[in-house]
Parts: C-alpha cells; sequence; structure tokens
C-alpha cells in the first residue's frame, strides 16, 4: 500500500444518508477535542472545525496538516477523511487508509471506525470483512456513548455479511489488539487497564446474535 498522499481513487460508494451521518460525526469529533488539548493545539482544531463546518474544506486541510505531519493522531484522523472524501485535497484512498491507520493504531475510535469502513468497502485497501468488523469492533468498544450506537449499526451491518467463524476470528482480532495497546498505553481512555479484558470483548455476544451470522 502506497503510504504517502498520491494515487487516485475510485468513487466512495457509502449510501448518502450513511455519509451524513459520518460528516456529523466528524464535526462532534472535532468538537470533543476541544475539551482537552492544549491551547495552541486546540486553536488548530478549532479553527479547523470552524472550516469544516463552513465548507473552507482548503482551509481545514491547512490547520490539520502540520498536526498531522507531526504525528498528532486527531489531526490524522480528520486529514484521513478530507483525503477519503476529496473535501480540500485530492479523494486520494491510499493517503486516507495511511491516516487512519496511524490513527486507528493511536487509539483513535473515530479513525477506527473509518478504517472499518475502509476494509469494509475495500477502497484502498483490500476488501476484508474480517478486518472491517475488528476495526469496527475495537471502535465500538472504545467510543463515547454518543458515538457508540453508530459504531455499533456499522459493525451490525457488516457481521450480517458474515459467517460465524468469520466473526469469531474478528473478535479474536479485536481482542489481542486492544490487549496489547492496553498493556503499551494506547487505547481509548475507557478501556483501562483493569477493563482491558472486558473492553476487548465488549459487545461480542450481541454481534453473534445480530442476524444470526452466517455458517
Amino acid at each position: 500500500m502506497t503510504c504517502v498522499f498520491a494515487m487516485s481513487a475510485d468513487h466512495c460508494h457509502i449510501p448518502l444518508l450513511a455519509r451524513r451521518d459520518i460528516i456529523w460525526f466528524v464535526l462532534a469529533q472535532m468538537m470533543a477535542l476541544l475539551v482537552a488539548l492544549a491551547p495552541a493545539r486546540a486553536d488548530a482544531i478549532a479553527s479547523a472545525r470552524s472550516a469544516y463546518a463552513h465548507g473552507d474544506y482548503q482551509k481545514a486541510v491547512r490547520q490539520l496538516t502540520p498536526l498531522a505531519l507531526r504525528g498528532d493522531a486527531q489531526a490524522q484522523a480528520m486529514l484521513g477523511f478530507m483525503y477519503e472524501n476529496g473535501f480540500g485535497a485530492p479523494k486520494v484512498y491510499d493517503a486516507a487508509v495511511d491516516l487512519y491507520i496511524q490513527a486507528a493504531n493511536a487509539g483513535i475510535p473515530f479513525a477506527q471506525a473509518m478504517l472499518g469502513l475502509m476494509y469494509d468497502k475495500g477502497h484502498g485497501v483490500p476488501q476484508d470483512v474480517v478486518l472491517a468488523y475488528k476495526w469496527m469492533n475495537i471502535a465500538a468498544a472504545q467510543a463515547r456513548s454518543s458515538q457508540r450506537d453508530y459504531c455499533l449499526r456499522l459493525r451490525n451491518a457488516i457481521a450480517s455479511k458474515m459467517s460465524m467463524n468469520q466473526i469469531a476470528q474478528g473478535q479474536a482480532y479485536a481482542r489481542s489488539w486492544t490487549l496489547a495497546h492496553v498493556q503499551a498505553g494506547r487505547a481509548a481512555p475507557r478501556c483501562s487497564s483493569r477493563r482491558a479484558k472486558r473492553c476487548a470483548g465488549l459487545f461480542d455476544q450481541e454481534a453473534l446474535a445480530v442476524g444470526g451470522g452466517r455458517r
């Protein structure tokens, strides 16, 4: 996979309603960032959020890019969304995936959810429902309560296309990732080491019941 901001990409096939939900998800994520950020970084994110909300996507990209290049995971997640959708930047799925991967591995639920969708659609990566489920399950387990239901709906939609064995494999991948990242201190705060095992397996049994899974 090419991991620089280059190469062309096909049209995104996310349904209109889902895309609208994702856009509001992005705005909510940007707003949540402002609570705990250092002043200078908060100002940059606030400026990017305002620019995004007003349709000035190029300004949002300009604000996010320096932060993303310095390894800021939140900025990487937002910038990945801009590249995925061609907002203020070329629509480049490879670049979006690279940014999502960095942010997802840093423990950002939004990036984890978006990466799951990329795997589900085969955008910038080979289509893989097991990896799509893995990342969406991780996102659902770590997201804030206001965002968790949305992640769960997406994860359950993915699960409805999977066999029971595929779901079990996706759950195992999610548990392995979460336990490793909790130990390394890179998972979301709600997945503390004391709750690591519960967090890693959160929603597993519910997923098995959704649509029954194909055998």
